[in-house]
């Protein structure tokens, strides 16, 4: 008898010790990045044309950010942004990589931009690698070549292997020409990056495991799925797009003279501004409707493959112990892509060049308007955060990696993410979140549009943008003007000094370098 007793105090020792093992265990973080996808490109978020079931339902079981943005308007930095908490302009990796090459046209020279994240940086994957944490790095990378590959990053598996550009390799189809990525014949790119993360999670399911999802979809080349653009052309045959103001002119607003909005909406019906590459007065023409079949089946398969992750968490048993972000890079490309400045494309060629509108908002993928830098956010912590609540505090890129550290209940790395502020509080509900302001500094001509180099802030309700050509500012009221059509600076003169002297001395705390005359000015295009 005693004996037995013996033996059921150890069973029962043992199963205490084994519950709170598990109960210790940090959580799964899974990342789930997308490329290019604009602020409204999702049901929950405004599209009526995209279809996002998957996403929309994850909306409600999580948090729903309405003013989350990204630390740029193109690709690179923000990623850097996401795995350093730091600003671009800290690190110096500012523009996308390889980054535009100067031009005549420029008043400026571009910055030189980093071209690799540094090896000095420990990187969100590496910290959680320190912890025990099996890390991985699916689909695009875009931050580096050669030997700044992933797993010198932190990141134990990656995938595709020596690929460092920001698309795919020339399609979204297998064969792939992708090392390390491999299917049969006519596969889909978005699906066999998501198969990968499914394996990756079932290797993995008995210690956590951090997942940096990062599909190249939706960036071009726009390709959707055959199944699903066939979907949306009989969708467009029932509800056709509207043929009037399928776009708007935009100007540079640091130009000497620059264009009114009354002004551009007259210029566009002038002949002379009747095609789409760079038009007189350096101006370029933005996408205004959501009837792109091709990028409506890029946005489907990119729901499909979140809806696959999520599915396979709860099959696994993982689902309440996995925090779940959804985002993505930079708004969308609702303007055509202009890095040769002589680029001039047909009618026949525009759903290639323009992927998709960002209305209600103004700009696109490579402009400092929200279009370009405001994005979809929807964060998921189980068993702490809440559930279908809508959050419009300002939050940015470099908040991520404090958050994630906090939620998985690892020590915080605060001279390494020291331009990022944990969303827990925000996520809970409760109190301690606390942020004066926000900033962009971009110190190159993007491929996008032709505005000058910038930078922003954003403070409250208030945004500043300041141009460098011209020292122009323009400012904002974005709670009551989200479209940014309403410029204050001349009518609150106080405001717009306030904010440019934040941004000023923000600029000066991180370092932040600013463009030189360029020698080869040449009086500019048109």
């Amino acid at each position: 008898m005693k004996k037995n007793r013996i033996s059921s105090f150890s069973l029962l020792t043992l199963g205490l010790m084994l519950t709170t093992a598990l109960e210790a265990r940090p959580p799964n973080v899974v990342f789930f990045l997308v490329d290019d996808l604009g602020w409204a490109d999702v049901g929950s978020f405004g599209s009526t044309f995209y279809e996002t079931p998957h996403i929309d339902r994850f909306t409600q079981e999580g948090v729903k950010f309405t003013s989350a943005y990204a630390a740029c308007h193109v690709c690179s930095p923000t990623r850097s942004s996401i795995l350093t908490g730091k600003y671009p302009a800290r690190t110096g990796l500012s523009d996308w990589l390889r980054g535009r090459r100067d031009f005549p046209f420029q008043k400026l020279k571009n910055v030189p931009s980093v071209q690799q994240l540094a090896f000095e940086e420990t990187t969100l994957a590496e910290a959680m690698q320190s912890h025990g944490y099996r890390t991985a790095a699916l689909g695009k990378w875009h931050l580096g070549e050669a030997p700044s590959t992933p797993d010198a990053h932190g990141f134990d598996e990656h995938a595709p292997q020596n690929w460092s550009r920001g698309a795919p390799n020339r399609t979204f189809y297998a064969p792939y020409n992708l090392d390390g990525l491999e299917g049969p014949e006519g596969e889909y790119l978005t699906d066999r990056l998501t198969e990968e993360a499914l394996c990756f999670m079932e290797r993995n399911q008995d210690q956590p495991f951090f997942l940096y999802m990062a599909h190249f979809a939706v960036h071009d080349p726009i390709e959707g799925r055959g199944d699903l653009v066939e979907k949306y052309q009989a969708k467009l045959k029932v509800n056709p797009a509207s043929t009037t103001d399928r776009f708007v002119l935009e100007g540079n607003p640091d130009d000497a003279n620059p264009l009114s909005r009354a002004e551009l909406d007259e210029l566009i019906e002038d002949e002379a501004y009747a095609g789409y590459k760079v038009l007189p007065q350096r101006t370029v023409k933005i996408k205004q409707h959501q009837d792109n079949v091709e990028f409506a089946g890029m946005v489907e398969a990119i729901d499909q493959s979140l809806g696959r992750i999520l599915t396979k968490l709860e099959s696994l048993g993982l689902a309440d112990d996995t925090v779940v972000i959804f985002f993505a890079d930079n708004g969308g490309m609702s303007g055509m892509n202009l890095g040769n400045p002589t680029r001039s494309i047909t009618e026949a060629q525009l759903d290639r060049a323009f992927s998709t509108s960002n209305l209600p908002l103004r700009g696109a993928k490579g402009w400092l308007y929200e279009g370009g830098i405001r994005v979809p956010c929807i964060v998921k912590w189980p068993g702490h955060g809440q559930s279908g609540s809508v959050v419009d505090e300002p939050i940015i890129s470099t908040d991520f990696y404090p958050t994630i550290l906090e939620m998985a209940g690892l020590p915080a790395m605060p001279k390494q993410h020291r331009d990022g502020v944990s969303l827990a509080p925000l996520v809970t509900g409760s109190d301690g979140f606390d942020r004066e302001a926000i900033f962009w500094h971009f110190p190159h001509y993007s491929n996008h549009g032709m505005q000058s180099p910038a930078g922003a802030i954003r403070a409250g309700d208030f945004k500043l943008l300041e141009y460098f050509e011209n020292d122009t500012v323009q400012l904002f009221d974005l709670k009551n003007d989200i479209g940014e059509q309403h410029d204050l600076a001349q009518t609150q003169p106080e405001k717009a000094v306030e904010l440019r002297a934040k941004l000023h001395a923000w600029r000066d705390s991180v370092g932040a370098r600013m463009p030189g005359p360029n020698p080869d000015y040449d009086g500019g295009l048109n």
